[in-house]
């Protein structure tokens, strides 16, 4: 099904790029762009510094021109712009749109990332599909994203929506950096993560006065690790309910490793405001190597005071018990602002 989706992809993006001019001869112009994260940070944990500034700093390059035929061209590069992160390329990808659908080509994530459904969070920085910011400082970073191959070169396609729905394809050759001068990778290792397919499927629309995202994806890799996805999301006047499950099956070594995560949120906008909870469970288990399981719960508001420009307040427990390590805590309060630019 997923070799049949991008062969139609590639048919069609062909016939699309057929004798087509620019309207502008200068091709496609870059805008500037990205986002700035930043909090102040108090945790109560064990072998960490109380207050702390945590922050995430994008700077985003992208533009895009339409032909005449009405094909639509586009690139977007995203670097790092935090201190120590050197100006590190994050994401590069160009892309071609038209009523047949969309072709992402480069560095961007897959099409079980970009339809995944979230669920509505307390800061989506911190509690949200994708964690950008980790307030604890002894309990590793945990979301939700269905991303196994988000920094690798792939080929994606986006249906049109059609009466809300859209499904979505990939497939990574090789989950590792993107490379110029050295021709094809040489063949890996055993247990390295390659051949990765994805197929993703979303519906959004209004079901009588209820709004209404369903979604549900699959991963795929050449070394037995599977992903999928599944997840609702219901806005109801200013109120907002959601819950998504997510799974993670691989091998370590002979041992089957399994990752399961559940999380349910909730939200109300008033005006500006907006107010959240969430809660996350995260259950591993290993086998005989180690289990674990990870709760967190997060409360929050969200004030925006400008064009893309939001004040951030949030509190959230999280404990951490594994079968053989020390089981760990920790309760923090971020206070921050979001301008994107």
């Amino acid at each position: 099904m997923n070799k049949l989706m991008l062969g139609a992809a590639a048919v069609a993006l062909t016939l699309a790029v057929s004798p087509a001019m620019a309207q502008d001869s200068s091709g496609v112009k870059l805008n500037l762009g990205g986002h700035f994260k930043g909090y102040v940070n108090y945790t109560n944990e064990d072998n960490a510094h109380t207050l702390d500034i945590l922050r995430n700093t994008e700077v985003h390059f992208g533009g895009e021109t339409t032909l005449d035929n009405g094909l639509t061209v586009g690139a977007h590069i995203e670097a790092l712009a935090d201190a120590g992160e050197s100006f590190e390329i994050d994401e590069s990808y160009i892309y071609m749109a038209g009523s047949w659908g969309r072709v992402n080509f480069g560095d961007e994530d897959g099409a079980a990332y970009l339809l995944q459904v979230a669920a509505p969070s307390a800061d989506e920085n911190i509690d949200g599909i994708r964690q950008y910011i980790n307030p604890t400082s002894t309990i590793t970073s945990v979301d939700y994203a269905n991303d196994i191959a988000q920094g690798a070169d792939k080929l994606t396609y986006l249906s049109p929506v059609y009466s809300g729905f859209q499904v979505g394809t990939s497939y990574t050759p090789e989950v590792a950096a993107s490379r110029s001068l050295k021709g094809n990778s040489m063949l890996t290792a055993v247990g390295t993560v390659d051949d990765v397919w994805e197929l993703a499927a979303r519906y959004e629309g209004m079901v009588s006065n209820v709004g209404v995202i369903v979604g549900a994806g699959y991963t795929s890799t050449n070394n037995e690790t599977d992903e999928w996805n599944v997840g609702a999301d219901l806005d109801i006047g200013a109120f907002g309910l959601g819950a998504v499950y997510t799974t993670n099956q691989t091998k370590a070594g002979t041992v089957d490793v399994d990752l399961d995560t559940w999380v349910v949120g909730g939200d109300y906008t008033f005006g500006p405001y907006k107010l959240g909870l969430s809660y996350l469970s995260a259950e591993g288990d290993a086998g005989s190597l180690i289990n674990g399981d990870l709760d967190r719960y997060t409360g929050g508001v969200v004030y925006t005071y400008g064009p893309g420009m939001t004040f951030r307040g949030s509190v959230a427990y999280t404990e951490a018990d594994f079968s053989t390590a020390a089981d760990q805590d920790a309760t923090t309060v971020t206070l921050g602002t979001q301008i994107n630019f």
